[in-house]
């Protein structure tokens, strides 16, 4: 199988690539906007204004491939310190904390992060991938 898919792996990445900076950015829209709306209330305002701006920024910059190096590795800090913060504290595995998405967007951003914008992207474009 694993012959069949790799002729096929830059694509994947993009793929994943855009899918995860479109997904991230509405954790930003979301905190920034309230839209659509959580139901969880107000959140805190330092986490608003310091997170909200990072995952609609750095969502969008990894969803359309322009600076997804650095982008990816702002976003993979912000999670590591959001899963610290608010999971971490709880309980030190990320199946009894809840804080499985913060882990999984923190490595994911990682890999973005060392491995650039790749095909379908703005520096791809700019011929800076």
């Amino acid at each position: 199988m694993a012959r069949f898919l790799k002729p096929y792996a830059p694509h994947a990445y993009a793929l994943m690539r855009m899918v995860v900076g479109f997904l991230f950015l509405f954790h930003g829209i979301q905190k920034l906007f309230d839209f659509p709306p959580s139901g969880h209330g107000p959140i805190p305002a330092f986490i608003a204004y310091v997170a909200g701006p990072i995952e609609l920024g750095g969502g969008a910059l990894v969803l359309v491939g322009l600076f997804a190096h650095e982008a990816a590795f702002l976003c993979s800090g912000l999670m590591a310190a959001a899963y610290w913060m608010a999971h971490g504290t709880k309980a030190l595995l990320p199946i009894q904390n809840q804080g499985e998405p913060a882990a999984l967007y923190c490595f994911v951003f990682l890999f973005i992060a060392a491995h650039g914008s790749g095909i379908w992207s703005l520096d791809a474009a700019r011929g800076k991938a």
